[in-house]
């Protein structure tokens, strides 16, 4: 029934773009990697530091990081994600990585990545709020890090805005947006996790009905420059996909390597089988992408979340609209990280949006 339904739901021209550009893109064999344990700013509550894993050091010893990326090749890895630290602080390690893999970083834009040696790097730029807020949260007041990032990247082919929203500041949404798009970069969101327990505005057991309201009319507004669409919204902010709740025992981004992981992997949940998550010290792993004790509660990753929702095709077979909702999810983690053309796919994520709908709009917002 499920390859019935597969192929009905294929007969949508285009749905089957995007499914095709998919296969020949073919599949990824993903991990994340920290090149560094160092910072030039320190975010309010960011897990790298919370969990303190800034002790294990990045090694000195060129041959150590040249070592590792042959391992990986030889493990059949296709895929790094760059975080730990601040990336840009050791540009020729991340020219290592980029030219050896297809790689996507993220930063906090104080230092420029420069375009050469790195032309078609994906780029994840980092803001928590409107100036204010983001210089509050990330800057420790004084440095105006938004601002500064947004010089840095004006108009940078190269890079998304990557939004961690916070549901006491929801109201800023707009404004952040249009900055986004003034400056000619298309906006990713993601949810704050307040693992610090500093409450407030950034408390996320406030909820995130407002954020995700607020989202959805961006969405609107600007439907061919948001990424993150209103299902996959719905997914992260709730925790909710079908009826299961996220948690540790469906988290799909997992180390396999770690042994904290051994039983885990073995309760029949789908699981990416090549993932791992790399410490700066390169020899050992954490248990997930963003923690080795991390509370699944207050987990709102984007890039784990996309993997809940990439590897559970089969419950999106139903209907042909759950299908969108799978397939959309999937084209666009695909189109940020550059797997499939970029140029061309920009120019269906209106299309893709229309699709999914505004989900808070047809339900009550949770």
């Amino acid at each position: 029934m499920a390859k019935q339904n597969l192929k009905e739901y294929l007969q949508d021209p285009f749905l089957n773009t995007l499914f095709q550009e998919i296969r020949q893109a073919g599949a990824v064999k993903s991990i994340l990697v920290d090149i560094t344990h160092t910072c030039n700013i320190r975010c309010e509550g960011c897990y790298f530091f919370a969990e303190d894993m800034d002790k294990m050091k990045a090694p000195k010893d060129e041959h150590v990081f040249d070592d590792f990326i042959s391992q990986e090749k030889a493990r059949g890895t296709n895929f790094v994600t760059v975080t730990g630290g601040e990336p840009s602080l050791k540009l020729p390690r991340l020219k290592k990585l980029h030219d050896n893999f297809n790689t996507t970083v993220v930063t906090n834009g104080l230092r420029k990545i420069p375009v050469e040696g790195f032309e078609d790097l994906p780029i994840g730029l980092s803001v928590w709020g409107d100036h204010e807020t983001d210089t509050r949260l990330r800057g420790g007041g004084k440095i105006e890090v938004f601002k500064k990032a947004l010089k840095n990247y004006k108009d940078d082919p190269r890079v998304m805005l990557y939004y961690t929203t916070t549901p006491g500041n929801a109201h800023e949404i707009e404004s952040v947006v249009e900055q986004g798009v003034q400056n000619g970069l298309p906006i990713l969101f993601s949810y704050y996790g307040d693992i610090s327990n500093k409450g407030g505005d950034i408390d996320h057991n406030r909820g995130f009905g407002e954020v995700r309201s607020n989202i959805d009319k961006m969405i609107e507004k600007y439907p061919h420059m948001i990424m993150t669409s209103s299902y996959l919204s719905k997914v992260i902010s709730t925790g909710m996909l079908y009826n299961e709740k996220w948690g540790y025992e469906n988290c799909c981004s997992v180390s396999v390597d770690n042994d904290k992981n051994a039983e885990k992997l073995k309760n029949g949940k789908p699981f990416n089988p090549h993932f791992n998550a790399y410490n700066p010290d390169l020899a050992s792993t954490r248990r997930c992408c963003i923690g080795e004790e991390r509370d699944c509660d207050n987990c709102y990753d984007l890039w784990a979340h996309y993997s809940w929702i990439m590897l559970n095709m089969r419950k999106h077979l139903g209907s042909k609209q759950e299908f969108t909702n799978w397939l959309t999810s999937m084209y666009s983690f695909y189109l940020i990280n550059r797997l499939v053309d970029f140029e061309k796919g920009m120019t269906y994520v209106a299309e893709m949006n229309k699709r999914i709908g505004i989900l808070t709009k047809k339900e009550l917002v949770s």
